[in-house]
C-alpha cells in the first residue's frame, strides 16, 4: 500500500477508532507498514478492499486497533524533562519519603513501548537519587498494550542508537555487549515490572507518586476520550505526587480546572 493510499485510510479509519490522525502523521510509516503486511496475509489487493472488509467483517476493527500502537521511542526521551526529574521531581520524592518514614516511592509508565522511558528512571534513581534517599526503594510499573513491545523491554537489549542521549559513564556502567546489542544489566532491570495493559480498557489499582503519561494518550486519542481517560489515570496518583505529560503535548483546555501548562509539562498534585 503507498503512502498515499495509506494516508487516505487512516484519515477514514482512526476517527472510527476515537484517533486523531494529527498524532500519526509523522509517524504513519509504522504503521503503514504493519496493515500492509497484513493485507498481504488476508490476501486483500487494496486500502478499499479492506474497507469492504473491515464492513463485511465488524470485529476485524479490533485487529485493525492492534496494528495502530507507535513504539517508537529511545533512552532520556526529551532530555531537558529527565534532567528536572533527576534535578528537583525524584529527590523531591525521595526526600517525602523519608519524612514520612515510607520505604517506597512507585511510579508509573503509561505505554511504555520497548522499555526505555522506565529504565531511564531506574537508571536515575540509581546513579543519582538513591543515594539521597537511604533506605528508601523505587518500585516501577510499565505498562503497554503491545505484547511485541513488552517482549522487547522485558529482554531489555538495544542498539547503540537508542542510547545516544545517556550520559556516557552510565552506558559503560549498566549495559554490557552482547551480539553487538546494549543489553541492560539486571540490577537496573530488577525494579521495572512490566504489564500488558490497554489504559483505554483499565488502569492499575496501585496508586503512584509518579506517573509519565507522555506520547500516547494526549498525542493519538481524540479530545473526549482524552477527557474519558486523564481522571481515571489521575486517581492512581497520590496526594502530593507528579503527573509528566509529553514535552510538546496539552492537556485539555480547562483539565484539571485551574491547571495551567507548567514547564516542561511536569504537574504536582495538591498534598
Amino acid at each position: 500500500m503507498d503512502d498515499a493510499a495509506c494516508t487516505a485510510f487512516l484519515q477514514w479509519a482512526l476517527p472510527q477508532m476515537r484517533m486523531r490522525w494529527a498524532g500519526y502523521r509523522k509517524v504513519r510509516k509504522q504503521v503503514c507498514k504493519r496493515i500492509g503486511r497484513w493485507l498481504h496475509e488476508l490476501g486483500l489487493s487494496d486500502a478499499e478492499a479492506y474497507r469492504g472488509y473491515l464492513a463485511r467483517h465488524p470485529s476485524e476493527w479490533s485487529t485493525l486497533d492492534s496494528l495502530c500502537p507507535i513504539t517508537i521511542s529511545r533512552f532520556y526521551r526529551d532530555a531537558d524533562v529527565f534532567d528536572h526529574l533527576e534535578r528537583d521531581v525524584l529527590p523531591w520524592l525521595a526526600r517525602r519519603a523519608v519524612a514520612g518514614r515510607s520505604p517506597l516511592v512507585r511510579a508509573w509508565s503509561i505505554g511504555c513501548s520497548g522499555g526505555e522511558e522506565p529504565y531511564t528512571l531506574s537508571l536515575i534513581w540509581d546513579f543519582s537519587t538513591a543515594s539521597q534517599a537511604p533506605g528508601v526503594e523505587f518500585a516501577i510499573l510499565a505498562t503497554e498494550v503491545s505484547g511485541e513491545a513488552l517482549e522487547r523491554a522485558r529482554k531489555a537489549c538495544y542498539p547503540e542508537t537508542c542510547l545516544s542521549t545517556l550520559p556516557p559513564r552510565w552506558v559503560d556502567s549498566a549495559f554490557e555487549r552482547v551480539d553487538g546489542r546494549y543489553c541492560l544489566r539486571p540490577l537496573h532491570r530488577s525494579r521495572v515490572t512490566f504489564a500488558l495493559q490497554d489504559i483505554r480498557q483499565a488502569t492499575p489499582e496501585d496508586c503512584f507518586d509518579l506517573i509519565l503519561c507522555r506520547n500516547l494518550v494526549l498525542t493519538y486519542f481524540e479530545e473526549d476520550l482524552q477527557r474519558e481517560l486523564l481522571p481515571r489515570i489521575l486517581a492512581r496518583l497520590a496526594p502530593g505526587g507528579a503527573f509528566v505529560i509529553g514535552r510538546k503535548e496539552r492537556l485539555p483546555a480547562g483539565f484539571p480546572p485551574g491547571a495551567g501548562q507548567p514547564p516542561l509539562g511536569i504537574y504536582r498534585a495538591p498534598s
